[in-house]
């Protein structure tokens, strides 16, 4: 009986990302997947949840969106999740959300550590800046 030895390359073991939830809007189907563009004309692909149905959520970057009946889109806030624990960034970005009236959450998984996070941070929000300066630079409790 012969015996093959077969070479089998490392596997890069990657958290999967949440399954999309439906947001209940006429354009539901092509909403799932959102790109954004940088100030340095790259696009981000981002997965899209209703903020209250947003599953916990690895270190990753995350736009938090008012979304219209219409389907405009207003990004209100640009960060990514600091904390390994995907509850604890699930409850910032809920928080953060519901304190600037967003409904959506765009998420970006594909960053590999959080400099290159940052970096996408930074480019999203030089794009977005007109949008986000009408920001509250500090919400109360």
């Amino acid at each position: 009986m012969a015996t093959r030895i077969l070479s089998i390359a490392p596997v890069r073991h990657r958290t999967p990302a949440p399954a999309p939830v439906a947001l209940g809007v006429e354009q539901d189907l092509p909403a799932r997947l959102h790109f954004w563009r940088g100030a340095s004309t790259r696009r981000y692909v981002h997965t899209v949840y209703s903020l209250i149905e947003c599953p916990p959520l690895p270190s990753a970057v995350y736009l938090l969106v008012r979304r219209s009946k219409e389907g405009q889109r207003q990004v209100l806030h640009i960060d990514s999740g600091r904390s390994d624990a995907p509850t604890v960034n699930l409850a910032r970005v809920r928080q953060r959300g519901a304190q600037l009236g967003a409904n959506e959450v765009h998420v970006h998984f594909l960053a590999m550590d959080q400099a290159h996070r940052n970096l996408i941070v930074c480019d999203l929000r030089a794009h977005q800046f007109g949008e986000l300066s009408c920001e509250p630079s500090h919400v109360g409790a």
